[in-house]
């Protein structure tokens, strides 16, 4: 595995960052390709509340993203982490473990009380990921929505993440 280090983004970061995020997602079916657009848009808005990246031997080789989101059109200090990116160069060694696992113990500091995702649950329960009928985002299959509480309970609630992602 290769040396890590996680840092917050800079500005002088951002092409790279979508350079990352656009190879990441270049091959998955399940992308529209807009996966760089929404955190340009959702940085833009000032709406990245952790935006931090990985570096190997000084070059970004994947960026994750946490923004806040709405339960029930009211924010409750939960937080959406999407997405998280990888070059595919460095995939399956560690290196979105160590961002997931680092901007959730920065999620934990702000006091934020839970965190949802959409994603594959084999990969994301590792890190207490598990899907609850309570929340729900609209028109995805409900095992691929998942929440982490930080306080053990979960809200009841239609979930929205940053209108970047709709647009």
């Amino acid at each position: 595995m290769p040396e890590i280090s996680i840092r917050n983004e800079k500005e002088s970061d951002c092409t790279r960052i979508s350079e990352v995020i656009t190879l990441a997602f270049k091959d998955d079916p399940h992308s529209d390709g807009r996966e760089a657009e929404i955190v340009e848009l959702m940085r833009e808005d000032s709406a990245l509340i952790i935006s931090l990246v990985a570096e190997v031997d000084n070059k970004i080789v994947g960026h994750i993203a946490f923004s806040k989101v709405t339960i029930n059109d009211e924010f409750i200090d939960w937080y959406g982490l999407a997405p998280v990116s990888i070059a595919p160069k460095y995939q399956n060694q560690g290196v979105g473990s160590q961002l997931i696992e680092e901007g959730l113990k920065r999620l934990k500091k702000l006091n934020a009380k839970g965190c949802v995702l959409l994603g594959e649950p084999g990969y994301y329960q590792r890190f207490g990921f598990e899907a609850d009928e309570k929340l729900i985002l609209p028109d995805v299959p409900a095992e691929y929505f998942q929440a982490l509480s930080f306080n053990s309970s979960i809200p009841d609630g239609i979930v929205k993440y940053h209108q970047a992602f709709g647009e």
